[in-house]
């Protein structure tokens, strides 16, 4: 029978199953060795909005790049952008060199949550995470996984926004003052392997005697979220200008989507039906078809136009060989697969 009122006992458990169980990745450090806050930092900002396998390969990239903070702040943001393309969601690759600019003129990260959330593209979970699994802060890391481990522990039924307010209540309260940082981990790996979104492994947990939802009988049911709203669909073009094996490349502007990142000439983007756009130069252009990408909040259909040129589009930009690494978004990265085959190489 669960318990819910009666969760004094979960932390212990939870950290018996963590030291027996935990996933080995890339930017932890074995359980009882101390952290390197710039690997926790790093790891949490790729993790945003990205899965562990995808993160993985980048995080050992740049880390054996740039080792340090140091090292990151010093480098070039062109690098920096290039190397994060893949990725998504560019406006991270920004802070984090804003970040990594800013700790470094510090001279270290600070060490409570509060100092932080002062950081460039650090908020109320990525400062509880770093000053919990860095600094050992007792402080609450409250990401989806938690919020889904929590919302079926306590069969939260209340309007989503309040339930998210209860469970983090109840998660601050849970955090034990030796080892955060494990309980964080503990309840990020527990969520990602065990009480996942779908067909939770209810026979193997180690909180099933707390969780009201498992006494219901169907754990799924939670977390109750509000119904997505579908996302609106914008159309746009992208121009492939080939000329001796090269492709003309353009560099977006600093702010906005994609900011800074290498792409391809491309119009507004626009919704209802796919704008009037000009090439950037005369050419024979060919309608390559349809490349769709889904961005935080908007959908994208960009039609592809591909034409063999005998000289550069006005304007700044640069030939690059299709078939090596770009630093492309992904985006870019499909409309040239479709214009030419293949695929950019990615780190």
């Amino acid at each position: 029978m669960s318990r819910r009122s009666d969760f004094r006992e979960l932390p212990p458990k939870l950290l018996a199953w963590f030291d027996r169980h935990a996933r080995v990745l890339p930017w932890r450090a074995p359980i009882g060795q101390k952290r390197d806050p710039y690997r926790v930092w790093l790891a949490e900002i790729m993790l945003q909005q990205t899965t562990v396998p995808h993160a993985a390969p980048y995080f050992e990239a740049f880390t054996r790049r740039w080792p340090r903070v140091e090292d990151l702040a010093a480098a070039a943001d062109e690098e920096v952008m290039r190397a994060w393309a893949g990725l998504g969601y560019y406006a991270r690759a920004r802070n984090l060199l804003k970040c990594a600019r800013e700790v470094a003129a510090r001279g270290g990260f600070p060490e409570t949550a509060a100092g932080l959330r002062e950081l460039p593209g650090i908020g109320p979970y990525t400062s509880g995470a770093i000053a919990a699994l860095a600094f050992g802060e007792q402080v609450a890391a409250v990401d989806g996984n938690v919020d889904r481990v929590f919302a079926r522990l306590m069969a939260l039924k209340s309007d989503w926004a309040e339930a998210k307010k209860e469970l983090a209540a109840k998660v601050a309260s849970l955090v034990p003052a030796k080892r955060p940082g494990d309980f964080a981990e503990a309840l990020m790996d527990l969520g990602a392997t065990v009480c996942t979104p779908t067909a939770p492994n209810c026979m193997i947990c180690p909180l099933t005697e707390f969780c009201v939802a498992r006494a219901e009988g169907n754990p799924e049911r939670y977390p109750i979220k509000p119904a997505k709203v579908a996302k609106p669909i914008r159309y746009g073009h992208a121009w492939v200008a080939r000329r001796k094996g090269q492709v003309w490349m353009v560099r977006r502007p600093p702010e906005g989507l994609l900011g800074g990142m290498l792409a391809l000439p491309s119009g507004d983007w626009r919704e209802g039906a796919l704008p009037e756009a000009a090439p950037p130069l005369k050419a024979e252009w060919v309608d390559t078809g349809e490349v769709r990408h889904v961005f935080t909040h908007f959908s994208l259909r960009l039609t592809v136009w591909t034409a063999d040129v005998s000289r550069a589009p006005a304007g700044n930009g640069e030939w690059a060989d299709p078939m090596e690494e770009t630093g492309l978004p992904t985006v870019f990265a499909k409309a040239l697969a479709l214009a030419v085959g293949g695929k950019p190489k990615r780190r």
